[in-house]
């Protein structure tokens, strides 16, 4: 399907990518991206969600700073642009899109109401400020990255969250792992991935790992199945 638009709470509107399964009747699903913007790779995610009987939407979270982003990763120059847009980001400005992207699937044709989001990296990130921040009614952080710097927003959390932390991840070092771990005990459920790398189930990289992907992705579909119903 070509980009749908949704209208930001601040004014203007940002496109998102939309993957419709055969029956779009039931839950709906936000995955969100990683440093890279809404690039192929995201894509695939969402239409995987689609595969699988969600509604599903990847909106573009570097609007403000440039429209339509694709970024592949794989060389010095692609992470260097992607780690300037991500500096650049407001967090609380794309938590905003990220609670209007919710309200646009709410009020989608065929979806029941229930939102599920799945985040990757900077999405990482994003799946904890929604758990703490919206009634979006399930979330997921595939080694979100920046937890730590936000921990005290742990507390707030209300909604249920899924955290899948590689312990070998490069750009979360065991300490901030320690730190994010003990803020969400008993608040959400912590999967650790001994030997696992940042970008695990990112299909050819040097990071990637079968095994791991297929077990976070087991646990993935149980939570949002035991969440979000079909």
């Amino acid at each position: 399907m070509p980009d749908v638009k949704i209208a930001a709470a601040a004014g203007g509107s940002f496109s998102a990518y939309l993957s419709l399964p055969a029956r779009p009747k039931g839950p709906a699903i936000i995955t969100m991206q990683q440093i890279f913007g809404v690039n192929s790779e995201m894509r695939s995610y969402t239409d995987e969600f689609a595969a699988n009987g969600y509604i599903a939407i990847c909106p573009d979270l570097y609007w403000r700073q440039q429209p339509g982003v694709e970024i592949m990763p794989g060389t010095p120059e692609a992470l260097q642009r992607a780690m300037a847009l991500n500096n650049a980001l407001d967090v609380d400005k794309a938590v905003d899109d990220l609670d209007a992207t919710i309200a646009f699937l709410r009020a989608y044709p065929g979806c029941n109401g229930k939102i599920g989001t799945v985040g990757y990296c900077l999405g990482g990130l994003f799946a904890f400020l929604l758990a703490a921040r919206s009634d979006a009614d399930a979330n997921v952080s595939y080694f979100g990255v920046g937890i730590e710097k936000r921990i005290a927003e742990a507390a707030s959390i209300k909604k249920p969250l899924l955290l899948h932390v590689p312990e070998k991840d490069r750009t979360v070092p065991p300490p901030a792992q320690v730190i994010i771990e003990e803020a969400v005990r008993g608040r959400a459920e912590f999967y650790a991935y001994p030997g696992a790398d940042h970008a695990f189930n990112r299909v050819g990289s040097r990071s990637y790992d079968k095994d791991v992907t297929a077990l976070a992705a087991k646990r993935t579909d149980a939570f949002l199945a035991r969440h979000l119903g079909s």
